[in-house]
């Protein structure tokens, strides 16, 4: 039967590069992005190398939770009728601010890096249950080590800080993403992290030679820490993808969960705060009420 995934901002960088990994593998990718030019353009390359399947792209804009909707229901109907399992979903959207900014009165940073992929993932868990075994791959990032730990609301107490408040919203989807293998241990869906180490990509491009991306203690250091970010930026994202693509098929994770595949491609030690349950239960309840699902119900979890 053929096996499908499917990549968010999977467009470009590492994202386009986790789809080439994978449409190598035999998987067909379908690519999810906002621009339909540089979707158009992504398939173009994907299919150029080919593969046993053509790509395909679809748009939607993963900043916007009523997209993010829009997109879960159009992928489960197309699982529906063409009867065809939903092997993996990787969510590689990623998003980093030098400045403050809401999307529907919701700090940015926070929605993009967490309440999206944490909402479509919830969506898809009956299609991805449906295709078992079937893989949830969510990039992580290094970031999660600056970030404060507190998740009463969305925004934590301080200054805006944009690489520390990316942190933290990759500290609350790495929580979620090791609760949610707990949850789902037992039904076929496996869900790994994936921490790519970084890349030159949109992303970094410009954000990271900003010292008001990082704390007044940190630009004390601006010199330092800056060669920090360009050495850990300057690889190729076709190295950053291998984690990625590791995590969603290496035959001998099959049976396993909860493992975070490291940037050289091997499994590596979680970071311990991700793995409190304190934390994950404060990180649920927060997305439960920013991005609520709809009355669709939810796996029995005793602490729900």
């Amino acid at each position: 039967m053929k096996r499908t995934a499917v990549i968010t901002a999977g467009t470009a960088g590492i994202g386009l590069e986790t789809a080439l990994g994978m449409a190598a593998a035999g998987f067909a990718v379908t690519v999810v992005g906002r621009d339909a030019g540089r979707g158009a353009r992504a398939v173009e390359r994907i299919d150029a190398t080919g593969p046993a399947h053509p790509a395909r792209f679809l748009s939607a804009d993963l900043a916007s939770l009523d997209d993010v909707r829009g997109l879960a229901g159009r992928i489960a109907s197309d699982h529906a009728a063409s009867g065809e399992p939903l092997t993996v979903l990787v969510n590689n959207i990623g998003a980093m601010f030098a400045d403050r900014r809401n999307v529907d009165g919701v700090e940015a940073s926070f929605v993009v890096n967490h309440l999206s992929p944490y909402l479509l993932t919830e969506l898809l868990l009956p299609t991805l249950t449906a295709g078992a075994p079937s893989r949830i791959v969510n990039v992580t990032s290094g970031a999660v080590a600056v970030a404060k730990r507190v998740f009463d609301a969305v925004e934590p107490p301080g200054g805006y800080y944009g690489f520390h408040w990316y942190g933290r919203a990759k500290l609350a989807h790495l929580a979620h993403t090791l609760d949610l293998a707990g949850r789902l241990d037992g039904t076929g869906v496996s869900v790994f992290a994936a921490d790519p180490g970084g890349a030159a990509t949109d992303m970094t491009d410009g954000t990271l030679t900003d010292p008001k991306i990082v704390s007044p203690a940190l630009r004390v250091l601006w010199p330092l820490v800056r060669r920090t970010f360009a050495r850990s930026t300057s690889g190729p994202a076709s190295v950053a993808a291998r984690p990625s693509i590791v995590a969603a098929t290496d035959a001998a994770l099959t049976g396993r969960t909860g493992i975070v595949i490291g940037p050289r491609a091997t499994p590596v030690a979680p970071f311990r705060t991700a793995a409190d349950p304190r934390v994950a239960a404060a990180v649920r309840r927060l997305s439960e009420r920013h991005a609520p699902l709809a009355g669709r119900d939810l796996p029995d979890d005793p602490s729900h």
